[in-house]
Order: C-alpha cells, then structure tokens, then sequence
C-alpha cells in the first residue's frame, strides 16, 4: 500500500465565491502553481490566467462534477491535482491531472495523488481515466500512438510517469501558433477563395452571449465535438447540448472577463448552421488568442466550410482584438483535413500533447 511522502497534504480544494472572498486563498495559490507549472513546461506565460478568469470555470455546473486537491509540502502550495466526472447517464469516464513544481519530482508526490485519483475515480463508478500532457521535445527513443500520426520523447518526466503507471498513449495533439500581424494578406486571400467556393453558404457570427436565433444551432454543432472530430481510441460520452446549455457555457466566458466570438456558417436553403469556429481572449487584450472549438457538421464537409469560418473568423478578430499578437490553437494530428487548412493560413507547431488513457482493473 502507499504512502503519503512526509510532510505532504492533499487538500481538497473548496471553490470560494470570489477570489476576495474568505477562504479563497487557497484557490488563489493553486491559480499561482498552475501557472507556474505551465510556465515551466512550455517557457512562455500562454496558458496562465489569473485567478478571477479560472474561477468561473470551477462552480458547480450540472454537466460535470469538479473536484481538485491542492498539494502542500510542509504547508507550501506545490502542486494540484484535479479530476473531472461527466454526468452523463452510465459514463464510465474521468478526466485527470496531477501538476507539481519540478522541485518536488521524483519524491512519490504524484503516484500517490494517482492513487487518490484512482481510488475517488472506482468511488464514483468511473473505471476509464483519461488525461492530456504537454511532453516538450528533447533527443532520444519516442513513442508512437496507435493512429500512427506524432510522436512524443519517451524520456520526458511526464511520458515516464504515465508509462510506469499504466497508461498507454492513445493519440497526439499539435499545438499551434498563428502571428496575427504576419499572416493578414494571407488571410484576406484565403478568406476571399473561401468565399467564391461556398455558394449556398453565408457567414453569421456573434461575441457571447449567443443571440436566441442561433443558440439551438449553436448546440446542435456542439453537441458533435465528441462524434465528429478525430478522437483514435480516448472515450467521450456523447453529450446533450440545448440553449440552456449554451447560455451556461457563454455566461462563463463573461463572467471570467474572457471575450469569445463565434464564427458560423449557414445553409442558406435551410437556415442550418452547419460549420463553426471559436475565437477567444481574457481580460488581457494584449495576451495570446485561442483558438477553442472548430468544426463542420459531416453532412456539410467537402464546401471548404472550415477555411470560410477560421479566416472570416481570423479577420474579424482584427477589430476585436486588434492588439493581441498571436493565436493559439490545438488539433489531433491525425487530423489532416484540419492541419491542412490552419498550415495554409499560417499556423506552425510550436508544442505536442500526448493524451493517455488507463482501464482500471479491479
């Protein structure tokens, strides 16, 4: 059986009611270990946000159930674990995260923050565990998913720790990265073939919150994330989307300051929103861009949908945003058709995330 390395504590994380209110101290020190975390694995501030922009996306929603734990080394906030349960009818899956600051690897911190994950995950009936890591390159061995598509470096403190513990790599994720001062011509003439190539076709959008005429559309698109997209062999639940859904989703968006805008494309025949990109920004205008959800609807692929509403997108977000320098942005590597539209516009790869999966045994 393990055991707690001395002086470590995993408490449970309590979500404060803001980030001022008392008790939110601990919150505010696992926004600071996240950050820091991230920060060290990728070299750059892209992924951190500050405290008031994380909060929102930790109440209690009724579409899953988040539960963290804060690391502490002798009282010293030095990691975070977290585990995510759909609640979908009969799901089987959970998502996972153990995140230490280097300092404190390599002492059993994160097999036994495994173990409470585990033992939370069978508590709750989950026997999937599923989880997405960044593995920055270095020379040396690599290892290979079974779609056949990226690689990662074998020897990365993270692929060690998934492999010792039993996950297996299922697929790899590209991240990429689009300098928007760069790239504006480029765009302009993609975005104009674009246009000449989708007749039937017409370009809606909007910046949250979704307008009524377009939230059940809006749904319906990402309701099919988890069925249409690349996804090899990592488990999702299908997931019921309807306007009260996106009416959540939007208002945390908001409420974390973040700026989200929505780029659709509409069957002009039917009315049917039929392909949509996602562009958003925090607080900081000035930061990095992301690039979220993208998809066609299957019955609408081969139109070049996707160029139409990542450029229309891209182009709009001038005006939005003018002063952001660069978007980010991540896709399966598997997914060629996708690759192929954001290589053209400019997007070049800048890291590579392995997502792994365990089967829990008995």
């Amino acid at each position: 059986m393990s055991k707690t390395p001395a002086g470590i504590e995993y408490r449970p994380l309590v979500i404060p009611e803001s980030v001022d209110a008392d008790g939110a101290a601990d919150f505010r020190a696992m926004t600071e270990v996240r950050n820091a975390v991230y920060r060290h694995i990728s070299g750059h501030d892209d992924q951190s946000l500050s405290p008031a922009e994380l909060l929102p996306s930790y109440r209690p929603e009724p579409y899953e159930i988040r539960m963290m734990w804060l690391v502490l080394d002798r009282g010293r906030p030095v990691g975070r674990v977290g585990l995510d349960l759909p609640v979908e009818t009969d799901s089987r899956v959970a998502y996972m995260f153990i995140e230490l600051l280097p300092d404190v690897w390599g002492r059993g911190i994160g097999t036994e923050a495994l173990a409470l994950i585990e033992r939370v995950a069978r508590e709750n009936k989950r026997t999937i565990l599923q989880s997405w890591a960044e593995h920055p390159d270095r020379p040396g061995p690599r290892l290979e998913p079974p779609t056949g598509f990226g690689s990662i470096p074998a020897e990365d403190p993270g692929a060690r720790f998934f492999v010792r513990h039993g996950f297996t790599l299922e697929q790899i994720e590209r991240n990429s990265a689009l300098d928007l001062r760069a790239t504006r011509d480029n765009v302009d003439r993609l975005l104009a073939e674009a246009t000449a190539a989708t007749e039937g076709y017409r370009v809606v959008s909007w910046n949250a919150p979704t307008p009524p005429e377009f939230a059940d559309g809006y749904a319906w698109m990402k309701s099919r994330m988890v069925t249409d997209a690349p996804s090899a062999a990592i488990e999702y639940d299908e997931e019921k989307w309807d306007a009260t859904r996106v009416a959540i989703h939007d208002a945390r968006a908001i409420d974390a300051g973040r700026l989200l805008h929505v780029t659709a494309a509409q069957h002009i025949q039917t009315g049917e929103l039929c392909a949509f990109n996602e562009l958003a920004i925090g607080p900081d205008r000035t930061a990095a861009s992301h690039q979220e959800d993208t998809l066609v609807l299957s019955e609408h692929r081969g139109h070049r949908l996707g160029m139409l509403v990542k450029c229309a997108g891209l182009r709009a977000w001038r005006d939005i945003a003018p002063e952001s320098p660069r978007v980010i942005t991540y896709n399966a590597e598997e997914n060629r058709p996708m690759l192929d539209i954001n290589e053209a516009i400019g997007f070049a790869p800048i890291a590579y995330e392995g997502a792994w999966k365990k089967v829990l045994g008995d």
